[in-house]
């Protein structure tokens, strides 16, 4: 004796469609279909739309994955933000030392008979005359103001090849007052100028390095601050007439800014 047979349901009808239904199944849904011409005509209608779909798709289906969904390119894009990380709290850890050491901060952090890299020392004296020369301008403190950032900023990666971003320091209480392109040993160098509401001036002073070095810097000379690192190519400079403590939060911004 036979078993019974299921009845034609939904399912039967959709996996013919899809060319998934059981080898044992056909006849049986085909009797079914035989018997009932109108849902025949369903299941037609649903296999030519079908074969569509895949006609069209056809092209799409055998073109290579694109290398952003690559499994090896998603697993670099992940190192390489989890390294801008690591180098974000590492850069983070040195500025605070350098804080709490005072002077050449970087000095306690060195091995013994370590020396200061060259690019530093050029660093530090061009950042120094540069805030020196252009802070007691009145007049033309900066070529671009800063109601033209756009092309400031455009103008200002272009001079030194790389892509800028004047740092919002309006929480420190310091708003972007304009920029200039400065010549340098390099190249070029480019200097952004911020003031606060008491008239103090900050400027953030970056150029281009051929050097390799990586170092992180705090200087000062009479009531102006600087804390200057030099970081993949680049030097950077922030100085202003604060302390120590006042201006190493507004460092570390700079920093994570520049390096993101």
């Amino acid at each position: 004796m036979t078993a019974p047979q299921m009845p034609i349901g939904e399912d039967d009808l959709t996996a013919l469609a899809d060319d998934r239904l059981p080898a044992e199944r056909r006849p049986v849904v085909a009797a079914y279909l035989a018997a009932h011409p109108d849902v025949a005509l369903r299941v037609e209608a649903d296999m030519a739309q079908r074969d569509a779909l895949r006609a069209s798709l056809a092209a799409k289906f055998n073109e290579p994955v694109p290398s952003r969904l690559r499994i090896a390119n998603i697993a670099a894009s992940r190192r390489a933000r989890l390294t801008t990380r690591l180098r974000l709290v590492a850069a983070s850890l040195l500025l605070l030392a350098i804080g709490a050491a005072g002077g050449w901060g970087l000095r306690a952090l060195s091995l013994p008979g370590a020396s200061e890299p060259p690019a530093a020392i050029s660093l530090a004296g061009a950042a120094f005359d540069a805030y020196r020369t252009f802070v007691v301008e009145v007049a033309h403190p900066v070529e671009v103001r800063a109601e033209n950032e756009a092309h400031l900023i455009g103008w200002l990666s272009k001079r030194i090849g790389k892509p800028l971003k004047a740092p919002d320091l309006g929480r420190f209480g310091f708003r972007l007052m304009g920029g200039r392109v400065l010549p340098a040993s390099s190249g070029a160098a480019a200097m952004l100028m911020y003031d606060n509401d008491l008239g103090a001036r900050l400027t953030v002073y970056i150029r281009a390095d051929k050097g390799a070095e990586t170092a992180f810097q705090f200087r000062r000379e009479g009531d102006v601050s600087t804390f200057m690192w030099l970081d993949r190519g680049f030097g950077f400079a922030i100085s202003a007439p604060l302390d120590r403590t006042r201006l190493l939060p507004i460092a570390e911004a700079v920093y994570k800014e520049t390096a993101a």
